[in-house]
């Protein structure tokens, strides 16, 4: 080997980065300690961007292209390193490839919940996760802030470096965007829409990049907040509770009450909690409550004082048959008292009664 063929051996002519990982973000080129040839050739391919650094600063930007190093076309490395009329001789400097390209289906998740105030409920404690999609933009910011000197920083180190953040500013702009927990879970594409003119100018200014997508897959509350949900949600099916509960009513005597003691129980509870809820509206104004629909006359009239019931009014009120109240007078639950052979119910003592 002749001194020249060492020479040429010892200079980079050609710099180019040829990735086929599709996963790798920043790459630094492996000068070997070798050093760049004037007029050496640096290739830089589609969704790529080329970082030249001298001595820990940051020198030129090349974009994609066939660019010829020269002093003409790296000006900011020829003001660093002081060549007042150009260079001759070959020259140090790390180059560094920053793929530029969409980086899709990285994962995101809160490790801890996130407080968040709501109107309906006050302070909710809730879990978010999803996934984004995202590009670097400011390739000097990349490197100092994110990638460092890593000779081979790929997705994965920049999913565990750069989960936390994205979440701390996703709980921030949750925060911010004073989204009712109610309305979340209907709401999963516009909040992750109105997410991103938050989320953007964080993580361009501190962290280099763009998300170009973001998505919230889910937001959990705890469970007594779920059950809160759902029981609003039913609700709102529901609508009119008194139409509601004479559909009830009709279903159980059209049924016959056929169920058997567990059926008895249930009908008189829904009967109970029907007359409270009717009591609490001022459904029982005093006076003989109306007929059911289609009941047949009562056997005898109702006691002159409106405010003393016989077991029959009371059936008829709460929609249960008499003999369910009588098995409750018996029990000592609903206190009445007995007049000869029959029983008076005041309409304090049924008051106390329902309100238990």
């Amino acid at each position: 080997m002749g001194l020249m063929d060492f020479i040429k051996g010892e200079l980079l002519e050609i710099i180019e980065w040829q990735d086929d990982s599709r996963d790798t973000i920043a790459w630094r080129y492996p000068d070997d300690d070798k050093a760049i040839k004037n007029g050496a050739q640096l290739i830089v391919r589609e969704s790529q961007v080329a970082q030249f650094l001298y001595l820990g600063q940051f020198g030129d930007t090349f974009g994609p292209g066939k660019h010829t190093l020269t002093t003409d076309n790296i000006p900011v490395l020829t003001r660093i390193k002081g060549w007042k009329y150009g260079f001759q001789s070959p020259f140090k400097a790390d180059v560094y490839f920053v793929n530029t390209r969409l980086f899709t289906g990285n994962k995101w998740g809160t490790a801890n919940p996130i407080m968040l105030r709501d109107a309906d409920l006050g302070v909710v404690r809730a879990r978010a996760y999803g996934t984004y999609d995202f590009r670097v933009v400011n390739v000097q910011t990349f490197l100092k802030e994110v990638a460092g000197s890593d000779h081979d920083f790929r997705v994965d180190e920049f999913a565990d470096t750069m989960r936390s953040r994205i979440v701390s500013i996703f709980s921030d702009a949750l925060a911010n965007a004073h989204v009712p927990v109610f309305d979340v879970a209907t709401r999963y594409t516009e909040l992750g829409d109105a997410l991103m003119p938050l989320i953007n100018p964080v993580i361009s200014a501190k962290y280099g990049i763009e998300v170009a997508s973001f998505v919230v897959e889910n937001v959990s509350v705890p469970p007594e907040v779920e059950e809160a949900i759902d029981k609003r949600s039913a609700m709102s099916a529901i609508g009119n509770l008194n139409d509601y509960v004479k559909y009830q009513m009709a279903q159980g005597m059209a049924a016959g009450g056929g169920g058997g003691a567990a059926g008895t129980a249930s009908e008189l509870a829904v009967g109970f909690a029907v007359a409270k809820e009717l009591m609490q509206q001022g459904g029982l104004t005093g006076g003989a409550p109306p007929p059911l629909p289609g009941a047949a006359p009562a056997a005898a009239a109702a006691p002159a004082n409106p405010d003393v019931l016989d077991p029959a009014t009371v059936a008829r009120m709460l929609g249960v048959s008499e003999a369910d109240v009588m098995a409750e007078i018996e029990s000592g639950a609903l206190v009445a008292k007995k007049i000869g052979s029959s029983y008076r119910v005041t309409r304090t003592a049924l008051d106390t009664f329902l309100a238990h």
